[in-house]
């Protein structure tokens, strides 16, 4: 079975040895992983999948590239501070105040055939920089950077292709120390006011600035495809909480984040099964399809920062597409899909009218 491409219908068994990485399927265990991160350290949270090739790393290594914990994968005393800065970016009012200008983005992207494209690929980006205080910002460059590290980091790929993804890597790295040093934007404002290092912040906001609006484009459209094969659905869509309430149904059945690392500090046993010290796991977040519960933005201390903007950007954009292009349809085969190790969506959403 291919780590890569596996379903939860080809597990035989919840806790399951594939490709060299335990693969933990059951709620309960996974919500008990993600509970404990002492027993289940979050250290591998952002490690390659496949291992950096020499030249590579030295690449990596001329860039001054760097990824300390600090969220995603910080088991340390030093998260807590960390989190709660980031997290007032974040406020529930905050999100919701971005109401108004996520609505004004989704009609200005009206009318492509490709909604991913079109609509889907920069509208969460645009949001987090307004979000996050982040002024004058190449969206296009910022999507080459953040696509190619989810490809980098979580993809199963070849030497080769690690090469031609390197240097935009290294660059991403780069811009972030320069914009730290500069204080240009008020994450970076922020982060330096608190005594957080150069190093830190950088390592920080790499990972921030890719999950907080790649996971978005691929909810959008995952959501966006699922909701045209209902017709009936997609006339609904329009009525009060009938888009928040699908949203959900989309992050427990098909959520684009499948799938989530931690590393074992000893020894445990899972669903009956002795698991060593060390051992890399792949908690599967996605494909609930009989269970109301749902581990889409993760659980316990690392839960996602950016979960509420999520849900919002996704509502208001099934909402506002339904309500003005009432006959759109799918046309076309089946579309190519982003498959990576915890990232999986449909690369494009062909329409007609």
């Amino acid at each position: 079975m291919d780590l890569f491409t596996f379903t939860r219908a080809e597990l035989t068994s919840p806790v399951q040895f594939i490709g060299g990485r335990w693969v933990v399927s059951a709620y309960d265990d996974v919500r008990a992983v993600l509970a404990d991160p002492v027993t289940f350290l979050p250290d591998n949270a952002l490690t390659a999948v496949t291992p950096v090739a020499p030249a590579a790393l030295r690449a990596l290594v001329r860039a001054r590239f760097s990824l300390p914990p600090t969220l995603a994968n910080n088991g340390s005393s030093s998260h807590a501070g960390l989190r709660r800065l980031v997290a007032s970016f974040f406020a529930p009012a905050r999100v919701a105040a971005a109401e108004p200008r996520i609505r004004s983005l989704v009609s200005e992207r009206l009318g492509g055939t490709d909604l991913v494209r079109s609509l889907a690929w920069d509208l969460p980006a645009i949001v987090l920089m307004d979000l996050l205080g982040l002024p004058n910002v190449d969206i296009p460059t910022l999507k080459r950077w953040s696509t190619g590290s989810l490809e980098f980091f979580w993809g199963d790929i070849t030497r080769e292709r690690q090469l031609e993804l390197v240097d935009d890597v290294g660059d991403f790295h780069q811009w972030l120390i320069k914009r730290y040093h500069a204080r240009d934007g008020e994450l970076f404002c922020a982060l330096a006011d608190a005594g957080v290092s150069a190093e830190d912040s950088a390592g920080l906001c790499y990972f921030l600035l890719i999950a907080g609006q790649e996971t978005t484009t691929q909810l959008l459209s995952t959501a966006l495809r699922r909701a045209l094969q209902d017709r009936s659905l997609w006339a609904r869509l329009p009525e009060p909480g009938v888009a928040e309430s699908f949203v959900e149904d989309v992050l427990r059945t098909d959520t684009p984040v499948v799938t989530w690392r931690r590393l074992t500090a000893r020894e445990v046993v899972l669903s009956g099964v002795r698991v060593p010290a060390g051992a890399e796991l792949v908690l599967l977040l996605s494909g609930r399809e009989t269970d109301p519960r749902h581990l889409a933005f993760g659980y316990g201390r690392h839960f996602c920062l950016g979960a509420g903007l999520a849900r919002l950007e996704a509502a208001v954009t099934l909402r506002t597409v339904a309500e003005h292009e009432p006959s759109l349809h799918l046309v076309g085969p089946e579309p190519e899909w982003l498959n990576l190790l915890s990232f999986r969506a449909p690369k494009s959403v062909t329409v007609a009218r």
